[in-house]
């Protein structure tokens, strides 16, 4: 081939060349350009894939998981106002005006919420007459509707844990019986005792007894722990299992206690106690007559 040769169409050398005449290397660049945006292209997809699957998880937890407060109560604006002035006449001394509490004399209930409320006031431990190291269960001052306008009140300032609505159904079913006596025996029997009946706790307290107890009053010390119990969140346990212990603590209350009058559901303690009472004086006295005879 000379230099007066005939060229190609395709280019001077009748072919695409793989180095341009610039020097730079074409079809290298081309394809570094295409796995650039492929490479940015996946990396949007993986992406957008990525925080699909986070807010996927995330709406599910919101609304498959327990939350940490019960049914909102439905009361009003004029409830509320009802239990600011029930508040200002027999709670604002020991604990402030704006629910701050008072040192010496009462604690903060911010935060505290209506269950807490609820269950201090249903129980008649609030408003307190005096100092100590237990609060015990009296005859509450206020009635149902006062106590709920009182906790509503608490709950618009400080906010918190919320009492269940009246009406809520806070039962199970017979067949979740089992459980809620497990979960009784595991959260609450080394406090409350294994026939719930009350323990005695260290430096004077107590753990008292549930025979009095209503469903909500039981529900709102497990979601708030008042005095010494320790709070059981719905994260803790579920207000399902919530509805099992407190089925299976009603269910005590009603049962008849096995072994005629076994003493505090131990068995036939005060029968044996008796004959073996009974037994004894028996034998004494015909020792005794044997003896005379002699």
């Amino acid at each position: 081939m000379t230099d007066d040769a005939p060229l190609d169409g395709d280019g001077d050398l009748g072919f695409v060349p793989a180095v341009a005449d610039s020097g730079r290397d074409t079809a290298g660049a081309a394809g570094r350009r295409r796995r650039c945006r492929g490479g940015l292209g996946r990396r949007i997809t993986g992406l957008a894939v990525l925080l699909g699957a986070l807010t996927a998880v995330g709406g599910g937890y919101a609304v498959l998981a327990p939350t940490s407060t019960a049914a909102d109560t439905g009361t009003g604006a004029a409830d509320i106002e009802q239990g600011r002035l029930l508040y200002n006449t027999s709670c604002i001394t020991c604990h402030g005006a704006n629910l701050q509490g008072q040192q010496g004399r009462g604690p903060s209930l911010v935060g505290v919420g209506s269950a807490s409320t609820y269950f201090q006031v249903s129980t008649g431990r609030m408003p307190a007459v005096s100092q100590g190291p237990n609060n015990v269960r009296k005859t509450p001052k206020f009635d149902e509707q006062q106590t709920r306008q009182l906790a509503a009140f608490v709950q618009s300032v400080g906010g918190g844990p919320v009492v269940p609505a009246p009406g809520t159904d806070l039962s199970a079913t017979d067949a979740q019986l089992a459980a809620g006596g497990e979960l009784f025996r595991l959260n609450c029997a080394s406090c409350h005792g294994a026939t719930a009946k009350g323990a005695p706790l260290s430096a004077g307290k107590i753990a008292p007894g549930l025979n009095e107890a209503t469903d909500t009053q039981i529900y709102t010390a497990m979601l708030t722990g008042p005095e010494n119990m320790p709070i059981f969140s719905n994260n803790q346990i579920t207000p399902e299992q919530k509805r099992e212990i407190i089925n299976y603590v009603q269910h005590l209350k009603l049962a008849k206690d096995p072994g005629g009058a076994g003493l505090d559901r131990i068995g036939p303690v005060s029968e044996g106690l008796l004959i073996w009472t009974l037994g004894l004086g028996v034998l004494i006295i015909a020792i005794l007559w044997i003896g005379a005879k002699s």
